[in-house]
């Protein structure tokens, strides 16, 4: 008897999945382990294995259609059987249950959004990602090129002119590993850069047109809407924000450097073992909130922020409470690095109790984030920036950082949402603490 795969539920809210693409052929053997094909959910890219030895008879679907969970994508012939008459067989099936596709949004009134249930272990993306701002025009083109924020940054450090690239992203987009490659083949120094500092600018190259397009929405982008539209209907939010003055936590991330070179500290780094500490000396902000009981959690599970190409996700540092800097931060670059690969699993986007969702490295001053459910609380991080403050009756310059809290108000009172706030200032400000 064949063997039939269907759309496996790779997450607790996933209702359907994109076929990205296949890594099997029809008429390829394969054995149990392999990767047989790539599953775009509505959290992130995810590999789809063989569990049984045999023979790839019939792709039931197509690249890039998206089936409902269930639906048939494959059929294989075991070892001992026809491959090809498996394969007639196969082509009488119905192909897959495909899951209906979204209407363009000029073609009809979008439906009233139906509020789906808090599932506790499945947490969603919630801050407004950011768009990739514009960069000039690719040599070639009439359209503008695009460029995304970590691209534009290193092209920036690097020297590296962006209107001589072309980008390899999704949708023509220039991305990390373009300027790498094109910094390499030009053979441009970082310093580049500040030799030229004293030349006049370049004229900035604005494009001659404004392309109109539909573009579909993404299983992510639809769970995206779908969870920041039930937050902001079903959860009161309240917004609280106090200053902090990093002076003492740079000198001593800089001081942590220079020893443990070349691992470097990043201020989200810091940042989330702070929190980490802070939730322990407030646990009451470490919550969930039901029809019938607040859950205060007993491990501080936390969520990081991380934007990537057309979305963004939440990977979790499990017990955070447990761990130090170095460690924070080494698990912190392993999940942004498979955040941004699309290789996060399922286990590795769930459970967070608090999250951190950090603006500064854009410039951003300050901004107020949207509760992430089934949480109580999440934190926006702006950036560190020079400002006048007073200190013993004189005014004088400091680095400073605005931190907001967004609190679910059914769960945290204002009361308690400013004494985390306080606790994570005075952590933040006396850093030596998170090293005891």
């Amino acid at each position: 008897m064949p063997i039939e795969i269907t759309m496996p539920k790779l997450s607790d809210t996933m209702t359907d999945g994109t076929l990205v693409k296949w890594l099997k052929k029809e008429n390829e053997k394969i054995k149990p382990g392999d990767v047989i094909a790539e599953v775009e959910t509505d959290k992130a890219t995810q590999e789809l294995e063989a569990f049984e030895p045999g023979t790839v008879a019939k792709l039931m679907v197509k690249e890039g259609e998206k089936v409902a969970v269930g639906g048939l994508i494959v059929v294989l012939a075991k070892p001992e059987e026809d491959v090809a008459a498996i394969a007639k067989a196969a082509g009488g099936k119905s192909a897959s249950a495909p899951a209906p596709a979204a209407p363009p949004a000029a073609a009809a009134a979008p439906a009233q959004p139906v509020a789906t249930p808090v599932v506790a272990s499945a947490p969603a993306p919630t801050p407004a990602p950011i768009p990739a701002p514009a960069a000039t025009s690719a040599p070639g083109s009439s359209r503008p090129a695009r460029i995304s924020p970590l691209a534009r940054k290193i092209a920036a450090e690097k020297g590296v002119d962006v209107s001589s690239i072309q980008g390899t992203g999704p949708d023509g987009r220039i991305i990390k590993r373009d300027v790498l490659s094109a910094g390499t083949s030009t053979g441009k120094p970082a310093s580049t850069a500040k030799s030229s500092a004293a030349a006049p600018p370049a004229p900035v190259q604005i494009a001659a047109k404004l392309e109109a397009k539909t573009i579909a929405l993404s299983n992510m982008r639809q769970t995206i809407a779908r969870r920041l539209l039930q937050a902001k209907q079903t959860v009161p939010h309240f917004y609280v924000s106090i200053d902090v003055v990093m002076d003492a936590l740079l000198e001593l991330r800089k001081a942590a450097n220079e020893q443990l070179a070349p691992t470097k500290l990043t201020v989200t780094d810091f940042i989330a073992r702070a929190v980490a500490s802070a939730v322990v000396q407030v646990p009451g902000v470490n919550a969930s909130f039901t029809d019938t009981a607040i859950i205060q959690h007993g491990s501080v599970n936390l969520g990081i922020a991380v934007a990537i190409e057309d979305g963004l996700v939440v990977p979790v540092i499990r017990d955070a409470q447990t761990k130090g800097i170095r460690q924070m931060s080494e698990e912190i670059k392993q999940l942004a690095q498979l955040a941004r690969s699309r290789k996060l699993k399922a286990d590795q986007m769930t459970g967070s109790t608090i999250t951190i969702s950090n603006l500064g490295m854009y410039g951003i001053r300050e901004f107020q984030a949207i509760i992430n459910p089934p949480e109580a609380a999440i934190l926006a991080i702006g950036g560190t920036e020079a400002r006048p403050i007073v200190k013993n009756g004189q005014v004088v310059p400091a680095q400073v950082m605005t931190i907001s809290l967004s609190a679910d108000h059914r769960v945290i009172d204002g009361a308690l949402g400013a004494e985390f706030l306080s606790k994570l200032k005075a952590i933040l400000e006396n850093p030596l603490a998170m090293l005891v």
